[in-house]
């Protein structure tokens, strides 16, 4: 068999037209240019986070400059205290008559004697006033709304009310933040300035509240609770909590001690009111929100 033919020489290759490389250069022009663009960007975004972080823990939201805080015009739903309903008795011994037949006479019997309960006087002084009101069912519930207030600080602290010193000297723990029952159609911001101003005002003075408390936006809470009255043993009790976190100007940095004044100073009921127990110390302490669950 004849050897095959040799393969026809390869031409060489032809140079392209200086019009064919111009977007190799383009390419290399615009290489720099995205980084640039790109390290722009990223100084841009870095710049406007850093100037609105937060922290955010298991229960709030804590701004890093508490005092870019706003007071918020009024709260966008009204809860209107309904305790106004109740039913009224015209004296604690009226009381006494219709509690009775519907409770344990033993936890009765303790109202005012086991330390840290309160007594009959202080029922009926709640309930003449507006604060809490009793079903007409048998066992009897307590119903009433209360303002919770998470006072937060600068250090992303908590305050907590550690203890109470009550009239009759005796000593009632609360390992709780600032609480207080509300009155009758009141709303829960104008709650606020009042609980404030009764519960730390011996420490904060004569001062525009308004100004001193920073309700955080978008922390309102409610919820209800059902459990047995601490105040009043053997008595059940629905609680409407209303709960929101603030900023209150002027407060130590430390543990702190605050007096009350006589709960009831203005009303007609002085009398019974002088046999009721009352608060006359709060005790206070800043802990960190990991270590309480609310």
């Amino acid at each position: 068999m004849p050897p095959a033919p040799p393969p026809p020489p390869v031409p060489p290759p032809q140079p392209q037209p200086i019009s064919n490389l111009t977007h190799l250069n383009k390419s290399k022009a615009a290489l720099p240019d995205f980084f640039l663009a790109a390290l722009s960007l990223f100084a841009f975004l870095s710049s406007s986070s850093s100037s609105s972080k937060s922290f955010k823990f298991p229960a709030f939201s804590i701004q890093l400059n508490p005092r870019r805080f706003f007071k918020i015009p009024s709260i966008s739903m009204e809860f209107p205290n309904s305790n106004s309903k109740s039913l009224t008795f015209t004296s604690p011994q009226s009381l006494s008559e219709w509690l009775q037949p519907r409770l344990p006479s033993h936890s009765f019997a303790s109202w005012g004697v086991i330390p840290g309960t309160k007594n009959l006087h202080n029922l009926w002084l709640e309930i003449s006033q507006g604060e809490t009101s009793l079903a007409d069912s048998n066992p009897p519930i307590r119903t009433l709304h209360v303002l919770s207030l998470r006072i937060i600080d600068n250090h992303h602290r908590l305050l907590l009310e550690s203890h109470q010193q009550l009239s009759d000297g005796t000593l009632r723990n609360r390992n709780r933040p600032l609480s207080e029952k509300m009155k009758p159609n009141e709303t829960p911001e104008s709650a606020v300035y009042r609980a404030v101003q009764e519960e730390l005002g011996s420490i904060l003075g004569d001062s525009d509240y308004s100004q001193l408390v920073r309700i955080v936006p978008d922390s309102y809470r409610l919820k209800i609770e059902e459990r047995d009255s601490v105040s009043y043993p053997g008595l059940s009790a629905s609680y409407v909590l209303h709960s929101m976190d603030v900023w209150v100007e002027g407060l130590p940095d430390g543990d702190f001690c605050t007096v009350e004044e006589e709960e009831y100073v203005n009303s007609e009921d002085t009398n019974i009111a002088d046999h009721a127990v009352s608060v006359k110390k709060h005790f206070w302490k800043w802990v960190s929100p990991e270590s309480v669950d609310f």
